[in-house]
């Protein structure tokens, strides 16, 4: 055999080996589960209290804002599925009062679809839109993470206003699709 026939066939053998490819596969499971996750942070009541004036004619003070409350959320829509909203209403409303709330847009460490955040909304009993278009999303967990609310109140009718002392007023929050 020549020595040319010799490397031929070693370098045939050496290449076909290094050139050919093996192929292979594996079927695998995924399930991605439809999420619908919401709270409000820090946990705990706020205080909001109006201020006698001091001098006769004078309208009451209102409380300052309050800006400590935060919304995260976690939402995984089903395919095709409509995008998620987020409504507030309170029980009781206070006769000559206006509580107001507003969302910010979102901050933090979330992702995704996040919402987009409506106007200024004056709560009553029926669930109004304060946050809307969510998809799939977070928006990380805790304070500075997600919408930050604005919480204010202000006399609106002075004929309806009757003193009160440490009247608890729930503000319902909701996610739904």
């Amino acid at each position: 055999m020549s020595y040319f026939k010799l490397v031929f066939l070693i370098g045939f053998t050496i290449s076909s080996h290094l050139f050919s490819q093996l192929t292979g596969n594996s079927t695998m499971s995924v399930t991605l589960p439809v999420v619908t996750l919401m709270d409000i942070e820090p946990a705990g009541a706020i205080s909001m209290n109006f201020t006698a004036p001091t001098e006769a004619g004078m309208a009451i003070v209102s409380p300052a804002t309050n800006t400590t409350k935060w919304i995260n959320y976690t939402s995984a829509i089903a395919s095709g599925g409509a995008m998620r909203k987020i409504t507030a209403s309170i029980n009781p409303v206070i006769p000559g009062v206006d509580i107001k709330i507003q969302a910010s847009a979102a901050s933090g460490a979330g992702g995704g679809t996040l919402g987009t955040p409506s106007s200024l909304v004056i709560l009553n009993t029926t669930s109004q839109t304060i946050i809307s278009g969510i998809g799939g999303a977070f928006t990380g967990n805790g304070s500075n993470n997600g919408h930050r609310l604005t919480i204010s109140l202000s006399a609106n009718t002075y004929a309806n206003l009757s003193a009160r002392t440490n009247t608890a007023v729930v503000i319902v929050y909701t996610i739904t699709e």
